[in-house]
């Protein structure tokens, strides 16, 4: 009897060992997120920009690592792509469509479950979820947007703001640096967010910056002074919203520009080539912000001998506007805002590469929680791309489109509300011109769009309206409307008005096309009006003038 215990306190013993694993053996898992990081200023990614050198620390992760040629987030604002980020929802379920909306503790899936799977868990910087990370261990987050210099943070254990001089980036990365070395004293493996508020408008950069680009051209997008063909929904009947759609470079907007960071002198002839300059060498200089303290980071990875057991995950929040189409900010579902920088960085595991398998941000948490050691729970909508990451192939049934839908009609950068389809071949478009049926916001006509992404990668020329493309939008009709079914867009409480205005149009007839002609001269009258609350509002969003 003596002798049968022992064997079955053995076996139990072996079957625990086996069952769970250690967790020190896991991976940590940092996750850095710039704010506005469009993948045109990564290097890696091989644009216009790539011969200025603008990353060369976030290049050798790159060079190192996977990197994701079409990662797209699902809303190109702030606040709704963390918030699918934090809880692998899109924004219809989460309930997260505008920068306003909080993620409260108990929804704060991704911090929930890395502590679930036995990490100490942090956030710091930039976190604009409007409610506190309550969820994670440790959090030295930005209060809201968070100021470039002398910035204040809501800290864990500790009553108001707490300010720290200096830069934002610095303050971060040196912020994050005390978390890790702490974290070295812990049994656990650790998972830190770490998220810079930089390159975000309006562009601060520290002063050890002020000559970086300084007497250097920055190549101009093709796009910039010839915008593309677009639609009734962008540029009004015969171009007569053209001036108050999507906020630009320069003056084409009525109201909202980059001409405030510039005199008259500096403008010259070339208000939209000088604008341009400025604009571009101030975000430059952002970003050069963050990839030197990336380098801090890894340094530091280095040389506590962390380096080859961490995953380090590099992305932006969304892609952003530099120029493309005379347009600046994000929001629109076109790739320079939809499309994301995505580079994992595991040598250990992970071969370097690319791939151009579609994934999208609701995508991350699930990864990272299958790297984690568990399985993703079933309320999240995004899969794991894990075995993408080990073999670069896409596996058997993985998602081959990525949805997009920007909620905020005319908010912020006068862009108007729309949902989107992106395939890799195809992206099919429709501006629904609204956002819900209390708004005082000005509607906007509707229309749709579709591109060629192989043949016409930067969106130039509009196919919806060519005979010959069809039989083509029918088809992709079809298959989008399958698709808003399958993942529950079509009858989501939070879409509810969104998707009677997306069913008025979707079949675009020519009574349709007529409603909307009237909808554009309508909208340019209250544009133009004196007693217009947006054209006052957009008047003192205004030209703010450099220093």
């Amino acid at each position: 009897m003596k002798y049968l215990i022992i064997v079955l306190l053995l076996i139990a013993n072996s079957i625990g060992t086996k069952a769970i694993e250690p967790v020190k053996n896991k991976p940590n898992i940092i996750f850095i997120m710039a704010d506005d990081h469009t993948s045109i200023a990564v290097g890696a990614y091989g644009s216009r920009l790539a011969e200025l050198n603008p990353t060369p620390n976030i290049d050798l992760l790159a060079k190192e690592g996977v990197v994701f040629e079409n990662a797209f987030c699902i809303n190109s604002i702030c606040t709704p792509s963390r918030g699918a980020i934090m809880t692998g929802q899109y924004s219809f379920v989460s309930g997260i469509t505008g920068n306003n909306n909080p993620l409260n503790k108990e929804n704060q899936y991704l911090a929930i479950e890395m502590k679930n799977a036995g990490y100490e868990t942090a956030v710091v910087g930039k976190w604009h979820l409007n409610a506190k990370p309550e969820a994670f261990d440790h959090y030295q987050v930005l209060v809201r947007q968070g100021k470039y210099f002398d910035p204040e943070f809501y800290e864990n254990g500790k009553e108001g703001m707490v300010t720290y001089q200096g830069f934002s980036s610095d303050v971060i990365a040196t912020l994050a640096l005390n978390w890790l070395k702490d974290a070295e004293t812990r049994d656990k493996p650790f998972f830190l967010k770490l998220h810079f508020k930089a390159p975000h408008g309006p562009f601060g950069y520290h002063e050890r910056y002020n000559d970086y680009l300084e007497d250097t051209f920055i190549p101009e997008p093709a796009s910039l002074r010839k915008r593309g063909s677009g639609s009734l929904a962008t540029r009004g009947h015969n171009g007569e919203l053209e001036n108050f759609i999507g906020s630009s470079v320069a003056d084409r907007h009525a109201y909202k520009g980059q001409l405030g960071f510039i005199t008259k002198e500096e403008a010259g002839d070339d208000a939209l080539g000088a604008a341009y300059q400025v604009y571009l060498k101030r975000y430059l200089r952002a970003v050069k912000g963050v990839d030197d303290n990336v380098q801090r980071v890894v340094d530091y990875l280095k040389e506590s001998g962390q380096y080859e057991n961490t995953i380090i995950i590099y992305t932006g929040d969304q892609g952003f506007f530099l120029g493309e189409h005379d347009y600046i900010d994000k929001r629109w579902c076109y790739d320079e805002a939809m499309r994301m920088p995505l580079i994992v960085h595991y040598p250990k595991e992970i071969k370097p590469g690319r791939t151009d398998a579609i994934v999208e941000n609701i995508d991350f948490a699930p990864t990272m929680i299958d790297f984690a050691g568990l399985a993703a729970p079933d309320y999240m909508q995004g899969k794991s791309f894990r075995k993408i990451l080990e073999t670069q192939k896409e596996p058997k049934g993985w998602k081959d489109r990525a949805y997009y839908n920007y909620y905020s009609h005319l908010g912020g950068h006068h862009v108007p509300g729309n949902i989107a389809m992106r395939t890799k071949q195809y992206k099919l478009i429709l501006f629904y011109g609204t956002n819900n049926s209390k708004s005082t916001r000005i509607q906007t006509p509707a229309a749709w769009e579709l591109y060629d992404m192989k043949n016409d990668p930067n969106e130039l020329n509009n196919l919806y309206d060519h005979p010959e493309y069809a039989d083509l939008i029918i088809k992709l009709k079809k298959e989008f409307k399958e698709f808003r079914q399958k993942i529950g867009a079509d009858t989501a409480k939070e879409n509810e008005y969104v998707n009677l205005v997306i069913e008025e149009y979707w079949d675009y007839t020519q009574e349709d096309k007529v409603k909307a002609i009237e909808i554009s001269h309508k909208a340019k009258e209250l544009f133009e009006s004196n007693d217009s609350k947006w054209s006052n509002t957009y008047a003192k969003s205004g030209r703010r003038k450099r220093k």
